[in-house]
């Protein structure tokens, strides 16, 4: 087959719909994989279609049916989609429609004002913005075998570069942790590249995303092990709901800014530009400002932050520096370990030296 051949263009749901109920749209050939779509991601590309936010393109194979002398589609790459369009706008498009599997409404954490509605219930502009909008289509030669089809699809997706944990969470995950971690680490990008903390590729690869998710569990938890699977399991935890949205963006934002206001010039310049110093500099912040065990209630007022704080930030950046450390400690400061352990002994490192500063 000459890949050359393959037709680029655009067509609407409306288009999808249409083909859908005269039976000239094949959704599940026997190459492609079951729909396994979870409620929360279909509807976030609800919410994705309302909004005009561009999303994968669509593959399909024409084929001409020799009886009826009708075209048919195919759908090589986007059955997921189309299936959560149709069982979302009219159900009874999809023959083996289950209730169980298919059945969603929009969420709250993705679209607040048309969360928990169907099609029909849509204000009728909106009803039109989703009909109409386009997708991006590739449409392969009616002559594309099966395996040719899953050689192009093993190319596509052939990187050569093995996903991380956060970017396996990102294409994993899809609910309101997620949403709120990423934001509050998108806000801050300016301050984690002001600082030196990430550098361009762990931005690229979402390590910022992951380091405001694991403060994030700072804030539910209390110090504690980094740990993937935890992280995993807070994203799946909140996916449909985060209770304490509002208060740990409250705090998070509040520590980033005194983190900023105070020391943030001159983080670039020592050792806590190293991700796991940056955490216990983070937690070193956030004791003061609201203490390790305050529990997130809206009504406590961040401490004041004084210039005993900017003096133990001086101290332990010189101490660490120099090496003017006991063999354990270096021992702690000197890895990347994210164990309880080493976070509490270096945590404790900046409260010895604030307890001494203050009692000057």
């Amino acid at each position: 087959m000459d890949y050359r051949n393959i037709v680029q263009t655009v067509y609407k749901v409306s288009d999808f719909i249409s083909w859908q109920r005269s039976g000239a749209l094949v959704l599940s050939p026997s190459f492609q994989r079951r729909p396994v779509w979870s409620k929360p991601s279909k509807s976030f590309l609800i919410d994705t279609i309302i909004r005009g936010f561009p999303i994968p393109i669509v593959f399909l194979r024409e084929k001409a049916d020799l009886d009826t002398l009708e075209a048919t589609r195919e759908v090589v790459d986007g059955q997921q989609r189309l299936r959560t369009i149709f069982a979302f706008i009219e159900p009874a498009l999809l023959k083996d429609y289950s209730t169980d599997n298919d059945d969603f409404t929009v969420l709250k954490s993705h679209n607040e004002e048309i969360a928990g509605l169907g099609f029909r219930d849509l204000p009728r502009d909106l009803q039109k913005r989703i009909l109409d909008y386009k997708f991006s289509v590739h449409i392969l030669p009616s002559n594309t075998e099966d395996s040719e089809v899953l050689q192009i699809f093993a190319r596509m997706n052939s990187t050569g570069v093995k996903l991380n944990r956060q970017e396996l969470r990102n294409a994993e995950f899809i609910g309101t942790f997620k949403r709120v971690s990423y934001s509050l680490a998108y806000q801050n990008l300016s301050r984690w590249r002001k600082w030196q903390v990430f550098t361009e590729n762990n931005i690229a690869r979402m390590l910022e995303v992951e380091e405001t998710s694991d403060l994030l569990r700072l804030m539910l938890d209390g110090v504690h092990s980094m740990s993937q699977p935890s992280l995993d399991g807070l994203y799946a935890k909140y996916e449909e709901e985060f209770p304490y949205e509002t208060e740990v963006t409250r705090r998070f934002n509040r520590v980033m800014d005194v983190i900023d206001d105070t020391v943030g010039a001159l983080i670039p310049d020592t050792p806590f530009t190293r991700r796991v110093l940056f955490h216990t500099l983070f937690t070193f912040f956030y004791e003061i400002l609201f203490g390790m065990e305050s529990t997130l209630d809206s009504a406590i007022k961040p401490s004041h932050i004084d210039t005993r704080a900017i003096k133990t930030f001086e101290i332990a950046s010189d101490q660490i520096s120099r090496g003017d450390l006991s063999e354990d400690l270096a021992r702690v400061l000197r890895g990347g370990t994210g164990n309880l352990e080493s976070r509490l002994l270096r945590l404790e490192f900046l409260q010895d030296i604030y307890i001494s500063v203050e009692a000057k």
